[in-house]
């Protein structure tokens, strides 16, 4: 139980990577706040507390849109009264659009970024004082490995993962020595909803293209997110871990 009594809020965490990660950590030993962005997701998020007060552990279920610097502080506000404080943040809420560069609407581009960089910017300035008064912390932010490789037609989404890269990186100048650590996973191609509009064919050459010739699970993501969580993972600082199958080496 290497999250024994830990307290995470994981943002997305209805669905996705999010959700299994949500579990992996309950698993772990952490009581959880779930974080959704909208009603059509209530039910999930209802689902996913269930199984998690089936393992023992405590869950909290919060609708808030992450992009929304009120609805942030509120988030953050009522998960530390709920739960006594944050141990853990994971910053996974995240959303994607595809069209050429040429072709992108403004407001789609803004939507994407808002979702994936503002919204880590948002929630990492919410918890980092009551981190910074216990001396003790841990943010992991999602990532992609698009953000090393790139993607046609889908800018907006590498652009916020690469910025998100960068943010860690600097934020993990700034915290010093104290016990507070930031770092990144980057999955490579996932079954996840993202992927449900993905043509078959589009889906196996990304299949054939990886070394170890699968998409991943969530199952096979999750895991990386409790290590860094975890005592194991102390020595991570501004590192960025990519299950990704061998798709891109970092």
């Amino acid at each position: 139980m290497p999250l024994r009594d830990k307290s995470a809020l994981i943002t997305g965490s209805s669905s996705g990577i999010g959700r299994s990660v949500a579990l992996a950590m309950a698993a772990a030993g952490a009581d959880i706040v779930i974080n959704h962005p909208s009603a059509r997701e209530a039910a999930p998020a209802t689902e996913l507390a269930e199984q998690i007060r089936a393992l023992g552990r405590r869950a909290v279920i919060i609708e808030a849109d992450v992009a929304d610097e009120q609805a942030v502080s509120s988030m953050v506000e009522q998960a530390s009264r709920a739960l006594g404080r944050i141990d853990i943040l994971v910053n996974n809420a995240g959303i994607a659009a595809a069209a050429p560069v040429h072709e992108l609407d403004v407001a789609v581009w803004d939507r994407v970024l808002a979702v994936h960089l503002r919204g880590t910017f948002l929630m990492t300035r919410a918890v980092l004082p009551q981190m910074y008064a216990r001396g003790y912390g841990r943010i992991i932010n999602t990532a992609s490995q698009l953000a090393y490789k790139g993607a046609p037609g889908f800018t907006a989404y590498t652009a916020a993962k690469g910025a998100i890269l960068s943010f860690t990186r600097s934020v993990a100048l700034e915290i010093g020595a104290r016990d507070i650590t930031i770092n990144c996973v980057a999955p490579g191609a996932t079954h996840t909803l993202m992927l449900d509009d993905v043509p078959a064919d589009v889906l196996e050459e990304i299949r054939k293209a990886i070394p170890l010739g699968r998409i991943a699970q969530v199952e096979d993501i999750a895991p990386s997110f409790v290590f860094l969580a975890s005592a194991a993972g102390r020595h991570y600082q501004g590192q960025c871990i990519s299950p990704n199958g061998g798709d891109v080496f970092l």
